[in-house]
């Protein structure tokens, strides 16, 4: 028997997190680009985003040809950009000065997977790089990564919008995902879910 799907939000309706949505507005334009296996996966935050920045871009692909039309759409704009992905020339956002009145692009895909739409596009080398001064461990219990530094594409966005502007609302970001978080812990049986922290969920 298949399940029924909430229509917003597009979750099980067993798991439906309409109820944690709260949109956020901002200054900062986020861009997504996304690699094609995370399109579908069941535990991509990007699609948590969207539906907290309506006004967010997706840009699915790998190699650059996919990103012709994002190409283009930079090329136009008058605003700062800037990727957020850490490599030996990548700034914090003080130290490159960079305000809210930006647009940032983060790349969704496991750690392999982003370096290698990197090194597929070099274009991207247009753009200064920003890095995280993040002190917090990532709250993405349920999706495990080999590095103990990574963020998902979420919490990358919500750290760096804050780091643009210390004074922008990010709990609306964060109730979404944990909703999304504990309805996948609730699910898992017990002895799969002791092996997470539950605990460190943000309130």
């Amino acid at each position: 028997m298949s399940r029924s799907y909430c229509i917003y939000c597009q979750y099980p309706q067993s798991a439906c997190v309409c109820h944690a949505i709260k949109q956020v507005s901002s200054n900062t334009e986020v861009v997504v680009m996304q690699h094609p296996s995370e399109v579908g996966h069941a535990k991509n935050t990007v699609r948590l985003l969207k539906l907290v920045m309506p006004q967010m871009k997706i840009y699915v692909g790998e190699a650059a040809t996919d990103f012709i039309e994002l190409q283009h759409y930079l090329a136009a704009q008058t605003k700062p950009i800037y990727v957020v992905y850490p490599n030996e020339h990548s700034q914090t956002v003080a130290e490159a000065g960079a305000s809210e009145a930006a647009i940032i692009i983060l790349v969704d895909g496991t750690w392999r997977k982003a370096y290698r739409m990197l090194q597929l596009n070099p274009w991207l080398l247009n753009y200064p790089s920003l890095h995280l001064e993040c002190e917090d461990e990532s709250q993405y219990v349920i999706r495990k990564a080999k590095r103990s530094d990574s963020l998902s594409t979420l919490e990358a966005a919500a750290y760096t919008l804050v780091a643009l502007n210390p004074a922008a609302d990010i709990a609306p970001i964060f109730a979404v995902f944990n909703a999304m978080v504990q309805h996948k812990l609730t699910a898992m049986p017990a002895l799969v879910r002791e092996r997470y922290n539950g605990d460190k969920l943000k309130g």
